[in-house]
């Protein structure tokens, strides 16, 4: 009889997950992650987190879907970048526009400190709700550099830096003490256009003045009676009560189901066909550099190798069913030689008749926008970092520091610039002219390679260029980027530009089955090249730490300092 009954049941239960209404359910209190891992590390991190093109393509098939009758966010303290708020947004706004019931529940919005972003997502959401203990955090955007020219001067330690051009100001951190005038003014433009779009979000979806919702910038952070009263919030609900009205909403016998589980397929219908006509979407995630995609086994994040991301770029261009690829990239620079190796592949997919859109997330600057301005089209986020056009380069020389701790050296040589880049000493006259002469390659390569494919004039992506950081709205004025959107539309425009279905599928490139990822590579021509692996960095954890202090990291194209929008 007990078996029976456990038969019947697991039988009745399949059929209600089949047949009963959906809610479906977002936790992002652990955030997101922007693509499949790449390597064995990376997918035991991620291993709970949800993917971003999970909850987009899962949100997109419901909005058709009878059986989904509301969505249901718990957004949490855990960072996400401005881009990836904004794809959220859209996504959440075009669900909504079905007719579907959309809730944001929070714990807090920042517990009485900055919740700006989080609070922003919230308010693309019908209803949002905040806890009772809670806060709402919208005090405004800021950033924030730090100079450690004066410090590192007490230390004996001296920096000989050189950028192309004004905007370029990753070096001002060591060389000067406060804000240059292109400095400040870059920075004030980038805070100022992320507060336009702030205010603008938070206005159209709470029904406010965009005057008005500035004010209450203004007047941040609310306690949560403050925030109902001044109509940021609906009301203060404990997370029981929030379920449970949506629930009623929804009809007694609906199943809760996370996003990332109904966007697999299981519950909404069948895989595409193995033979399918398909989208190629490769991922390019992290500091730019030579060699294969990974992360240290000691912590900090993952880097975009280029062996990886080319061979991944080579097999999607090869691949009689893969009709056009999509190039995510998420990416603040680095190695200007593997930066450079990423953007030939690019072109020639593009050469090949296949049509390759980049879709740019929280920030694809300097070699992070190299790999990209070759594409048929670029596709980003008004919030999205992106430019950068410029260089870096050059030493701290620690003599004076050595010299304090006691420590002496002496060196050997053979060649008058052998020792050029040793840290001792500074670079002579000759060797200064040579480091100069490096970055003007560098940056005119960079230009010149702008203006053929973004289709300017060689002055005009000078002008653009300087080393200076844009918001995406602002790139898309000035040409640099073609579209504002995001993941989803650089899909949906490269089904178009390759004459595919709107519902053609998508598939992570290259996807290998376990056997494949075992067996010894046979080539570099070979797809499965293009796996990651484990990378013994030297800095661990202490990489951002490293970068930030000047010492050797991921190299010449790379936004300068650490940018984070609060």
């Amino acid at each position: 009889m007990d078996a029976t009954k456990v038969i019947i049941d697991t039988v009745d239960r399949f059929r209600q997950r089949r047949t009963a209404p959906l809610v479906l359910e977002l936790d992002l209190t652990e955030g997101l992650t922007e693509g499949p891992p790449a390597d064995p590390l990376g997918a035991l991190l991620s291993m709970r987190k949800t993917r971003l093109a999970d909850v987009l393509s899962g949100l997109r098939r419901a909005r058709k879907d009878d059986r989904v009758k509301a969505l249901i966010v718990k957004i949490g303290a855990q960072p996400l970048g401005l881009a990836t708020v904004q794809d959220l947004r859209h996504a959440v706004a075009q669900f909504r526009a079905s007719g579907k019931l959309t809730v944001a529940f929070a714990e807090t919005f920042g517990e009485f400190g900055a919740g700006t972003l989080p609070y922003y997502l919230a308010t693309a959401f019908e209803r949002v709700y905040l806890q009772p203990s809670g806060d709402v955090g919208l005090t405004g955007v800021s950033m924030e550099q730090r100079f450690l020219r004066g410090a590192l001067g007490k230390l004996g330690v001296e920096y000989q830096l050189g950028q192309r051009h004004e905007y370029k100001t990753a070096a001002n951190a060591f060389t000067q003490d406060h804000m240059t005038d292109a400095h400040r003014e870059s920075m004030s433009r980038i805070t100022e256009s992320v507060t336009e779009q702030v205010v603008a979000g938070v206005a159209e979806g709470r029904g406010l003045e965009p005057a008005k919702v500035r004010e209450l910038v203004d007047q941040g952070p609310f306690i949560g009676a403050e925030a109902v009263e001044a109509g940021l919030v609906d009301r203060m609900a404990y997370r029981d009560e929030v379920y449970d009205e949506v629930k009623r909403a929804a009809g007694e016998d609906a199943l809760l189901l996370y996003v990332g589980r109904y966007a697999k397929g299981q519950i909404t219908g069948k895989l595409p066909h193995p033979g399918a006509q398909t989208v190629a979407l490769v991922h390019g995630n992290g500091p730019i550099r030579l060699g294969r995609s990974g992360r240290s086994p000691l912590g900090g994040g993952g880097a975009m190798g280029s062996d990886t991301v080319c061979a991944a770029l080579r097999a999607a261009r090869r691949d009689d069913h893969v009709k056009a690829v999509v190039f995510r990239v998420d990416s603040p620079g680095g190695s200007y030689v593997a930066s450079d190796a990423i953007w030939r592949e690019v072109v020639l997919t593009r050469k090949a008749g296949k049509p390759i859109i980049v879709s740019m997330g929280d920030v694809a600057a300097s070699g992070g926008y190299m790999v990209s301005m070759a594409a048929d089209a670029i596709v980003a986020q008004p919030g999205t970092l992106t430019g950068s056009i410029g260089v870096f380069g050059g030493k701290a020389v620690i003599g004076g520091l050595l010299e304090k701790l006691g420590v002496s050296s002496e060196t050997v040589g053979e060649g008058a610039n052998a020792g050029m880049f040793s840290p001792t000493n500074a670079f002579s006259e000759a060797q200064w002219a040579r480091v100069n002469a490096w970055l003007d390659r560098i940056y005119d390569d960079f230009v010149n390679k702008v203006a053929e494919g973004r289709g300017l004039t060689r002055e005009r992506a000078h002008e653009l260029a300087r080393g200076r950081v844009w918001t995406g709205a602002d790139a898309h004025e000035g040409g640099l980027v073609d579209e504002l959107g995001g993941l989803e539309d650089a899909l949906a425009l490269a089904r178009q530009k390759a004459g595919l279905p709107a519902d053609a599928p998508v598939r992570g490139y290259p996807k290998l089955n376990p056997l494949e990822r075992l067996r010894p590579v046979d080539s570099s021509e070979d797809r499965a090249a293009a796996l990651a692996r484990v990378r013994l960095e030297a800095w661990g954890p202490l990489a951002h730490l490293a970068t930030e202090l000047g010492l050797p990291s991921y190299g010449p194209l790379m936004l300068p300092g650490s940018w984070t929008i609060r």
